[in-house]
């Protein structure tokens, strides 16, 4: 078993060596440390540490926050781990993977996590079904006005093709060929 650390720092003026002297008084015999904005995707070092451990090993981090850009990220990065037989350690927090408290510690924030994600999506639901019944319809508005539409039609009966028509009047193919089909097969109630 080999213990891994991943430190970040949020900009490259922030220095992590309290971060990594913490993970190397932990027992991290290799060490990967990102200067980047927890908020960002990218982060090559984290992406080379998840390539390097192995099963057997344990990813430790100094606190959760440097780990996962959200709790939802973070949870899917330590489940994707456990699938490889890798474990989680976070030193501040004391969450220890490799232990049963650790494991039920982290499944409780898990189950939090999805919770709040539940509810998000139900409001969202909520929100979106109340603004139909308002009779707010959401999207981002056609680019095909009726002055459009018509002069779509115009050229469409003249034989123009559907690229013909759509760099005529700057607008995607897809937006051409959807409000022509719209036209020729009007919706039934």
């Amino acid at each position: 078993m080999s213990a891994v650390g991943y430190a970040r720092v949020s900009t490259s003026d922030q220095n992590p060596e309290a971060q990594t002297d913490a993970l190397r008084q932990a027992g991290c015999e290799r060490i990967f440390v990102d200067h980047a904005s927890g908020v960002k995707a990218s982060r090559p070092q984290l992406d080379a540490a998840l390539d390097y451990v192995r099963a057997g090993d344990v990813l430790t981090v100094w606190r959760l926050d440097r780990l996962g850009r959200s709790l939802p990220h973070l949870i899917e990065v330590v489940q994707g781990l456990g699938g490889r037989g890798v474990e989680f350690r976070s030193l501040t927090e004391e969450i220890d993977t490799t232990t049963p408290t650790g494991r039920l510690l982290f499944h409780v924030a898990g189950a939090f996590a999805q919770f709040e994600r539940d509810l998000v999506r139900e409001r969202t639901h909520a929100g979106l079904a109340a603004a139909r019944a308002r009779g707010h319809v959401g999207g981002r508005p056609t680019v095909m006005t009726p002055e459009r539409l018509r002069q779509a039609e115009r050229m469409r009966e003249d034989g123009q093709t559907i690229e013909q028509i759509a760099g005529v009047l700057g607008v995607g193919r897809s937006s051409v060929s959807r409000a022509l089909s719209r036209v020729q097969s009007p919706p039934s109630s």
